[in-house]
């Protein structure tokens, strides 16, 4: 065996280690060992990447050695390792964006504790990506909701712990659907690894065996990853607790961990059940159309905003419908979509996040739109990573959102009876888009009545951050086809 092949197992070991010893010293010392860890730790995926794209094959890595039904187990293939790699590169660039508002956001005795959320999440969704064990999967959902409240709630105010306390609330309910059928599943398969759990699965379903509990426990799982990664109407926690966590926290929140459990649900889907069973129990259609609701409804309520980071918050909303729309067409060039989509959101939507805390002390800490008016003079740099972000939302050429766009779009041909919908959904959403990011835009570069007296200036990490995600959206949009052969390579595999 390849010493590559123990990267997945080191890197989710090392980013657990890391929070451990977190514990125990101060806070300087693990923000350093949590950069130092996810610095390995992407290295380590982007290794796992070249290997597995160089042999074209994934690979099980058996956990102690024991085989299925008694041992776990981790996979990792092309899929799992650009994933693994996209997860790190943003959580990195989220950490180094937001060091110095961190340090004023979070008490000085508590600084470490905010690390070591940092790296259970971390850990926990480098598991979602690599593990090949369901139980494992509910495991890691429960470490990265704790890891989740803990950095929502670590600035001890009043909105960000209301907002700690709805986000807990609807993450127990999902996981706790999910747990119940994970339950119903290995009740019925007596299998909780994935591969034996499918060719369980196979068999029942040839057999026509336990139809509608497995009706039921594909429901209960889809709905609960659903409520946890915030799909339309389940994402009313999702405005408070991207807007008034710490500016790192918010990023890593909105950019990656929503993303884990949508990355969990395509494994459960893909790898464990039946087409006959989504076929019959027409969960792709739900999603599909929950997806659209979702596109819209998210773009409506952001409009209606005032507040710059709620109105990013419920962008979220609206870009988690396009990945579910995508999941929801059936097809393996709609899932490609919506892969893309879920690097080209969380780049996009962390940068959007950073870039706006530099507009915001700019303008002297306000955050409606209003206030923002001419802070792309106080603080040029923020503005045009502000400004990519939001064209890449919209969809601008050249930006990584055109090109998921133009995934959903081609995609979308592979299912005529789907084909309308989706179009006339991508150009509603598309416009409502437009109307409130290029609104803000706008505003940041509209002459102020009174003159700028000095041009802010960033912190070092902040700026290096900014740039770093502008440059991370320009390779996602003209070098785009690269990634989407790795996505549809991996998929292949995948399944």
């Amino acid at each position: 065996m390849s010493f590559v092949q123990n990267f997945p197992f080191f890197s989710i070991i090392i980013a657990m280690f890391s929070g451990i010893v977190s514990a125990v010293i101060s806070g300087k010392k693990a923000r350093n060992l949590s950069i130092f860890a996810i610095g390995v730790t992407t290295c380590m995926s982007a290794a796992v990447l070249a290997y597995t794209w160089k042999t074209g094959e994934s690979y099980t890595y058996m956990m102690g050695h024991f085989p299925a039904p008694w041992g776990n187990e981790i996979r990792a293939g092309v899929l799992e390792g650009l994933t693994a790699l996209m997860f790190g590169v943003v959580m990195l660039l989220s950490v180094m964006g937001g060091l110095d508002h961190t340090e004023k956001d979070v008490e000085g005795s508590k600084l470490n504790l905010f690390y070591i959320m940092i790296d259970l999440m971390l850990s926990s969704l480098l598991a979602l990506v690599y593990t090949n064990d369901l139980f494992t999967a509910y495991v890691f959902v429960e470490i990265n909701t704790i890891a989740g409240c803990g950095l929502i709630m670590i600035r001890q105010w009043g909105r960000s712990l209301s907002a700690a306390i709805r986000y807990m609330v609807m993450s127990s309910l999902g996981s706790g659907l999910f747990l119940i059928g994970l339950s119903l599943l290995y009740d019925v398969t007596g299998q909780l690894l994935m591969i034996p759990a499918k060719e369980a699965v196979a068999q029942l379903a040839a057999t026509d065996a336990y139809v509608i509990p497995m009706l039921v426990i594909l429901a209960v799982i889809s709905v609960g990853l659903a409520i946890k990664s915030g799909l339309y109407p389940f994402h009313y926690w999702i405005p408070d607790t991207y807007a008034y966590a710490t500016p790192a926290a918010s990023a890593v929140l909105s950019g990656l961990v929503s993303k884990g459990y949508i990355f969990l649900l395509i494994k459960i889907l893909y790898r464990v059940m039946s087409p006959e069973h989504l076929m019959e129990s027409y969960t792709l259609d739900v999603l599909y159309w929950f997806g659209i609701a979702g596109m819209m409804m998210g773009s409506i309520h952001a409009i209606q905003e005032k507040d710059t980071g709620r109105m990013i918050a419920y962008s979220s909303v609206a870009q988690i419908g396009y990945i579910y729309m995508g999941i929801g067409l059936g097809t393996q060039a709609g899932t490609t979509a919506a892969i893309f989509h879920i690097f080209s959101h969380g780049a996009t939507k962390a940068l959007l996040f950073i870039s706006a805390v530099g507009l915001y002390e700019a303008s002297g800490g306000e955050r409606d739109y209003l206030s923002l008016r001419g802070a792309g003079y106080r603080n040029p740099l923020a503005a045009i990573g502000f400004t990519v972000g939001a064209m890449s939302m919209v969809g601008f050429p050249m930006l990584s959102g055109f090109i998921s766009k133009l995934l959903f779009a081609t995609s979308a041909f592979e299912n005529t009876g789907k084909l309308l919908p989706t179009l006339i959904a991508l150009a509603i959403s598309t416009t409502l888009n437009a109307v409130y990011f290029l609104r803000l835009v706008i505003s940041l570069y509209r002459p102020e009545k009174r003159k700028v007296d000095e041009v802010h200036r960033d912190s070092w990490n902040l700026r290096l951050a900014v740039v770093c995600f502008i440059l991370l959206n320009l390779v996602l949009g003209l070098f785009s086809q690269p990634i989407v052969r790795a996505i549809g390579q991996g998929l292949i595999m995948f399944s």
